[in-house]
């Protein structure tokens, strides 16, 4: 697995990091009318529709007037900005303890799109844009003051610095480290599990939160066994993609099973086993069981370890 080929991980546009602390860089490229603006509304970003998936761009004379403006970078073709439009509802608001890594849905329209849903189906260049997008417009929504002192802070470097007018202290988007790991026993099996807030059916490995202080593979052992009572041994890193939902960077392992007596926590995990490819195919084929969307470094792992994509089966059934 390579983390270029994940869905979310996949970028072709210039971060152009030098240029966001230069005077009137908004301005200047909202006078050039090469410039481009991905317009995110709430945890939607905006999206062509149709048979083809692509992110919907327009340029600076149709701003949208209030908009807060972010700049994403630049290629051969010119500049792209983010405008940040005012909806209430917003990835941002998403809890710890119940954000789904693997992508819960929030629904969508003709002309926008959650990126759990469509981020597989998107270019290399529409990939890497929404994802900044949506990090910085989340980062914002939920840091508007400065945690020191609780002044407003305002923001500055072309969206990508906050800054306290009160002391002075600079405050920079933040990413959430998450581990997610397909756990293997000897016989080659991997452990999947529900969570409650899950639809019914719904399955995927573990995953969860990096602690202060913890190391990643320190961070797999514990989350397993914790959620399920599976002793992990050999941990090993394969891949990672940013998860904006609202702030984490998902960290995929691979690890073995020293011990496998299943437990589920009855809080975190409610349901949780081993399957063979053989029981995943047939649950999968059969609609016993749904798995998560293309999109979750999740997926990926799922089939790396299956040694193929899973089968093709009725659109509606594959995913909640």
């Amino acid at each position: 697995m390579h983390s270029d080929l994940l869905p979310l991980a996949r970028a072709s546009v210039d971060r152009d990091a030098h240029a966001r602390v230069r005077p009137g860089l908004l301005e200047e490229l909202l006078a050039d009318a090469s410039t481009r603006l991905l317009t995110v509304d709430g945890d939607r970003v905006a999206t062509t529709g149709g048979d083809d998936t692509a992110l919907a761009f327009v340029p600076p004379s149709d701003r949208a007037e209030g908009a807060r403006l972010l700049y994403l970078g630049r290629d051969d073709d010119g500049a792209y900005l983010a405008q940040i439009l005012g909806s209430e509802h917003h990835a941002g608001d998403a809890d710890r303890r119940t954000d789904d890594p693997q992508g819960s849905t929030t629904g969508g329209s003709e002309s926008y799109a959650v990126l759990r849903e469509i981020g597989w189906q998107l270019g290399d260049r529409d990939a890497g844009l929404a994802v900044g997008a949506l990090a910085l417009a989340n980062w914002h929504h939920t840091h508007s003051h400065c945690p020191r002192c609780g002044t407003a802070t305002e923001v500055i470097d072309a969206g990508w610095v906050r800054r306290c007018p009160a002391d002075e202290s600079l405050h920079y988007p933040r990413t959430d480290a998450a581990v997610i790991m397909a756990i293997t026993d000897d016989a080659g099996r991997i452990l999947l599990g529900h969570a409650p807030q899950w639809p019914d059916g719904q399955f995927s490995v573990p995953a969860g939160f990096v602690e202060p202080g913890e190391s990643l593979e320190a961070a797999v052992r514990r989350e397993v066994f914790e959620e399920t009572n599976v002793v992990v041994g050999e941990v090993t890193y394969r891949a990672s993609q940013p998860w904006p939902f609202p702030a984490s960077l998902m960290v995929g392992f691979v690890g073995r099973a020293l011990a496998i007596d299943v437990r589920p926590d009855g809080e975190e995990i409610t349901e949780a086993r081993f399957f063979s490819a053989d029981e995943l195919r047939t649950a999968w084929t059969t609609g016993t069981i749904r798995l998560p969307r293309p999109t979750s470094i999740a997926r990926s792992l799922i089939e790396e370890w299956f040694g193929e994509p899973l089968p093709e089966v009725e659109t509606a059934r594959r995913w909640a």
